[in-house]
């Protein structure tokens, strides 16, 4: 049976979003979830001592085996993390093995999946838009999956897929792709078209030239 291709984020509508997220925080959040892949649980289970901002490594521990693995992330989901916790520092307990990320309100408590799922609805309502936690992880796939300098089972492997198959529901086109890659066809083809009917005069045409040939007369 042929299985359903994921939904992804475009970039303006990913942009939209980001722009009303309304805390460092959760700009560290989102930033994270859109270069990693990671699921949000997965992210969530992330301990202080979890990041490696030097290596740009965070560690989190995998849904199905309950491993813990590292995850390379974007610079600017270190950057906007470091802002969150000069931010709280004051505010959240600090221990090597208690969580990354909590609450914004006092007292400071572990952020829970329920209460990150809710702010990605609420900047999804400021934005206009109808994108889902999970779909972030879905469009790090896919940017991924497009990148040629990384193979699948690299991809395969930031992601946690046990099967490749999986991976490879990635290299399907997404919609707003083909759209413009579509649209980039038509106007190349009339732009040829129009070529193909009215061709450019010769690059050492002057129209002087038939003073030449035929006399001053000619004109």
């Amino acid at each position: 049976m042929p299985k359903r291709v994921p939904r992804s984020v475009p970039n303006e509508e990913f942009n939209e979003i980001f722009a009303r997220l309304p805390s460092h925080r959760d700009r560290a959040l989102v930033a994270f979830h859109i270069s990693t892949g990671a699921r949000a649980s997965e992210l969530l289970s992330t301990w202080q001592a979890g990041v490696d901002p030097g290596r740009q490594l965070i560690s989190v521990v995998r849904k199905g085996t309950r491993e813990v693995q590292e995850l390379p992330a974007s610079t600017d989901a270190f950057v906007w993390l470091r802002l969150y916790q000069v931010e709280m520092d004051d505010a959240i307990p600090q221990g090597r093995r208690l969580p990354l990320w909590w609450t914004l309100c006092t007292p400071s408590r572990p952020l829970t999946y329920h209460a990150v799922h809710r702010m990605f609805e609420r900047a999804n309502t400021k934005a206009g838009t109808s994108a889902t936690l999970h779909a972030l992880r879905h469009t790090a796939a896919y940017r991924m999956a497009e990148d040629p300098n990384l193979p699948l089972t690299d991809v395969q492997f930031v992601l946690g897929h046990a099967q490749l198959t999986t991976t490879q529901l990635y290299l399907t086109p997404r919609k707003e792709v083909v759209i413009r890659r579509l649209l980039a066809h038509h106007a190349e083809q009339t732009r040829q078209a129009a070529a193909r009917i009215a061709p450019p005069p010769a690059a050492d045409y002057r129209p002087e030239s038939l003073d030449v040939l035929f006399g001053a007369g000619a004109r």
